[in-house]
């Protein structure tokens, strides 16, 4: 009885892993092409020590089980290996110990316009990523229309793939992996590209998924998404699974991660969850008033100066300073840079220096926020240092209309300068 038990249970279970590790030696790939640098290379390694290689184990030993019909959203910081284990289940890359085991087809959307052929036309590409899945091409022309009608893109279906823009490329592979019957739909961020309304159709789609019995994977930063189509949730940070469970405990033990990290003296020095070269990176950030003092809760509709201490190691030719700001649930709510800015910075000398982002007036919900820092050359296209959510930012209430009235998250996300006008009222119209 035990025997038949479990094996009706295998047999409703859509992905399975048992102890997933994936490493990578960095370092290891790099090619020279220059004629050059293969000489130094054969110089160094007949003369030379030979540098370590550097190991990075993106996962480890990763295990968990998905039933039929779950829709499990998966979170965790930038480098907390969500991508990796997406392509390990997609068979894009293959592990270097553990088990995978996913039931029946598997459509995977994990970067925009990832299984595309460029030289093909919207229409070309439906088919091939048909064929792709195992479907006859009667079952592919039979979801033809569906799917060129939920992505738009009825004018530029007979263009090639390499003439559309990112929004497109994302509107035609979600169309294609959510509607040619998949059992197991892998997402990978599909909500950061596209408009309001084609983010609603995907979100539309996956409940339509859920309800139909079908399998989901969901990554993304949206906390609110991920609460609103997961009913659970699997945390990973640093490779590892931190914690597995319903989707709304899962995010608040995950956003209350970030409050902990944070001290009062915001220093960043021994920050952990930082990506980049390191060449320059930020040592400390002050929320400072207009006139220069320390801002412990920042009031909304006030102004605030951004201060960001950095060191560089080495002179560093047009560096860009970035701050993005996040909602408590993972929403973005304004990204900014010098580079938007429009602001060159020739040289950034060795040595400790710092930059201040002024922001005229916080037009914030009160709330707890989030800044996301970043040092990068564009000209390289090269990161130095980023840390995500890295200083936990509580706006307080304050009187924003000239009144008492408090104005909390039930009035929505941010507010705006404005003036009722009454001139009018009882006034006849000819």
């Amino acid at each position: 009885m035990q025997t038949l038990f479990d094996a009706k249970r295998l047999m409703t279970r859509s992905i399975s892993v048992e102890n997933l590790s994936k490493r990578y030696e960095l370092g290891a790939l790099q090619q020279e092409t220059q004629l050059r640098d293969q000489l130094v290379r054969l110089l160094r390694g007949a003369f030379g020590k030979r540098a370590p290689k550097e190991i990075l184990w993106a996962l480890r030993e990763v295990s968990f089980t998905v039933e039929q019909g779950e829709v499990v959203g998966i979170i965790g910081r930038n480098g907390a290996g969500k991508s990796t284990l997406l392509k390990i289940l997609s068979k894009i890359t293959y592990p270097t110990s553990g088990r995978v085991r996913a039931r029946g087809r598997v459509a995977a959307l994990l970067e925009v316009g990832a299984g595309f052929h460029e030289e093909l036309t919207g229409r070309e590409n439906i088919f091939l990523n048909g064929s792709v899945m195992g479907m006859k091409r009667k079952e592919v022309v039979a979801k033809l229309e569906a799917i060129v009608e939920f992505s738009g893109l009825q004018r530029f279906i007979d263009t090639p793939i390499k003439r559309y823009s990112s929004g497109m490329r994302s509107r035609l592979g979600f169309a294609v992996a959510a509607h040619l019957e998949p059992d197991v739909l892998i997402v990978d961020e599909v909500l950061a590209v596209g408009d309001a309304a084609f983010q609603k159709k995907c979100m539309g789609a996956m409940h339509e998924l859920r309800s139909g019995g079908r399998t989901v994977l969901f990554v993304s930063h949206n906390m609110a998404a991920v609460e609103n189509l997961c009913a659970r949730g699997i945390w990973l940070a640093q490779g590892r699974i931190q914690l597995d469970g319903p989707a709304r405990r899962v995010i608040e033990a995950y956003m209350g991660s970030f409050a902990s990290a944070e001290s009062a003296s915001r220093e960043l020095t021994t920050a952990q969850d930082r990506r980049g070269s390191g060449e320059i990176r930020f040592t400390r950030v002050e929320l400072l008033s207009l006139d220069g003092e320390l801002q412990t809760v920042p009031r909304a509709g006030r102004s605030l100066v951004i201060r960001m201490h950095y060191l560089a190691s080495r002179p560093i030719e047009r560096p860009v300073f970035g701050v993005k700001l996040h909602s408590e649930l993972g929403t973005l709510v304004t990204d900014s840079s010098t580079w938007l800015h429009g602001l060159d910075i020739p040289l950034v000398p060795e040595g400790e220096g710092h930059v201040e982002l002024e922001i005229e007036a916080l037009n914030l919900i009160p709330g707890r926020y989030y800044l996301s820092l970043l040092l990068e050359s564009r000209m390289e296209k090269r990161v130095f240092d980023a840390l995500d959510h890295a200083v936990a930012l509580d706006i307080a209430e304050a009187p924003i209309y000239g009144q008492s009235r408090p104005i909390d998250s039930r009035f929505g996300l941010v507010f705006f300068p404005q003036r009722w006008r009454l001139e009018g009222i009882g006034r006849r119209a000819f």
